[in-house]
């Protein structure tokens, strides 16, 4: 019975994290260059393997930390890979997060295994192999981004404090892949009176400036509060 039991713990647990951000038209994924066996050269999603005595939670952040110079990021779990052989050296589970990061408002120094970090257009990943099973765990996340997009403002955390009606379709567009019409999208978001007009306009552009908006999240969570239901 002894050895039995004993079997159960010979399973490893790693996170993985899938940072996205928005860079004016293009939404990416802060990927790092494995200096490491296995899949030495590759690139992959920030992970590792978690301490005995820490907590998942607690991992997550510090991995994120330790390969890329990110602090102070919130990770959201999205679920866990456990497939048998998905890690060459022995039977690993990983629990996959997520987050929504201005990457203006970061500044990446990999170290650690991590030769290198870098923000990589989403778009660009599509037939690019990651290492393990990484593209699986980044389809997953990507999906559950658009879900939660729908239903909740998440998209205002990629956006400047003032931002521009096109600017905020544009990013909703490269989360949902899809084009909107612009009347009924802005006809929706003006609607909701937690997206306020600043009564301001862009300067020193080219073009004709266009009017700037903020995202008022304390009048938000009081309509939540009373029942409302974001729903885009």
């Amino acid at each position: 019975m002894a050895e039995f039991s004993q079997d159960f713990f010979k399973n490893a647990v790693t996170v993985d994290n899938v940072i996205f951000g928005f860079d004016e038209s293009d939404l990416k994924v802060l990927l790092i260059k494995r200096g490491t066996e296995p899949y030495t050269g590759l690139w992959a999603l920030p992970g590792d393997f978690i301490y005995a005595d820490e907590n998942i939670e607690n991992a997550a952040s510090r991995i994120l930390y330790e390969l890329t110079g990110l602090d102070n990021v919130y990770l959201e779990q999205v679920r866990t890979f456990g497939a048998v052989g998905r890690h060459p050296l022995g039977r690993v589970l990983t629990v996959a997060y997520f987050s929504l990061v201005k990457i203006n408002h970061y500044d990446v120094h990999p170290s650690s295994f991590a030769q290198t970090a870098q923000w990589v257009k989403l778009a660009e990943l599509r037939n690019s192999p990651l290492a393990f099973d990484h593209n699986a765990i980044l389809d997953a996340c990507f999906n559950a981004l658009k879900q939660r997009v729908r239903v909740r403002p998440i998209g205002f955390e990629l956006l400047p404090p003032k931002f521009t009606l096109t600017e905020l379709q544009h990013l909703y567009e490269a989360i949902l892949e899809a084009d909107l019409d612009k009347r009924n999208f802005r006809k929706k978001i003006l609607s909701m009176d937690f997206i306020v007009d600043l009564n301001e306009s862009q300067e020193g552009v080219a073009h004709r400036p266009a009017r700037l908006y903020e995202f008022d999240k304390l009048k938000y969570e009081k309509f939540v509060s009373e029942g409302f239901n974001f729903e885009l």
